[in-house]
């Protein structure tokens, strides 16, 4: 059993997807980050950088005390490794998929995420930063096009957690979208994804999970600066 400490949010999707296209049985902990719930010491226990989501395994393969991972990157990875799934067994079908899972951890994810924030919940316009980051994400928009072409997933002959890790990160902000039309690759691969039917659970989760209110003051306050409480 796993326990997917969750809130529905790209990074959170990520793991959603696995759990469900896996298969594997799996209990949500909803972690609600606009009520500071990651700053909860139970939580920072097993998520130190106070960030979602987290698991917790609890029937790891070594036969051991259960696992806790964080890290949306490092989870799909033990999930992988676990399972047997979703990354090539050859070495450089591996080393495809995980290069292209750190590009997203270190590059598409960061910078969709400052888009975001610079472009919706920035408390004032700064248009340097705007600019910079709707550039930077258009430009990785770009080098995803590319490695998308010809290919019907991202760096394997089959889907992988390359391709789970990506495509909640594909304009995932409602009130500042891209414009896809330059990039086609990405508009077919993201759609076909979309309609597998374990990625439609994935992320129909967030209907159940999710918070529907407008971001307040306090809630800001937790988010993106320091927290008023740590309990």
């Amino acid at each position: 059993m796993i326990d997917l400490h969750y809130w529905p949010t790209p990074n959170g999707h990520k793991i959603a997807i696995f759990l469900e296209e896996a298969g594997l049985d799996y209990t949500i902990h909803p972690v609600d980050i606009g009520a500071g719930d990651q700053f909860k010491p139970d939580y920072l226990k097993i998520s130190p950088n106070n960030k979602m989501p987290a698991i917790v395994d609890r029937d790891p393969g070594d036969g051991g005390a259960p696992i806790s991972v964080f890290e949306s990157g490092a989870i799909l990875a033990y999930l992988a490794n676990k399972t047997g799934r979703f990354v090539p067994a050859d070495l450089r079908g591996r080393t495809q998929v995980s290069q292209w899972l750190h590009w997203q951890m270190g590059g598409l994810g960061p910078m969709t995420g400052q888009y975001g924030h610079f472009h919706v919940y920035a408390p004032e316009d700064l248009p340097y930063a705007k600019d910079r980051y709707q550039r930077e994400v258009l430009r990785l928009l770009g080098v995803l096009d590319r490695q998308l072409e010809g290919r019907e997933f991202i760096a394997a002959d089959v889907f992988s957690i390359a391709d789970m890790a990506a495509h909640p990160w594909i304009n995932p902000y409602t009130k500042a979208p891209f414009d896809l039309t330059p990039f086609a690759n990405v508009r077919r691969w993201h759609a076909a994804i979309a309609e597998r039917p374990a990625v439609k659970r994935a992320y129909a989760l967030a209907d159940k999970y999710g918070a529907k209110r407008e971001m307040t003051p306090e809630m800001h306050k937790i988010l993106f600066g320091t927290p008023t409480t740590t309990a």
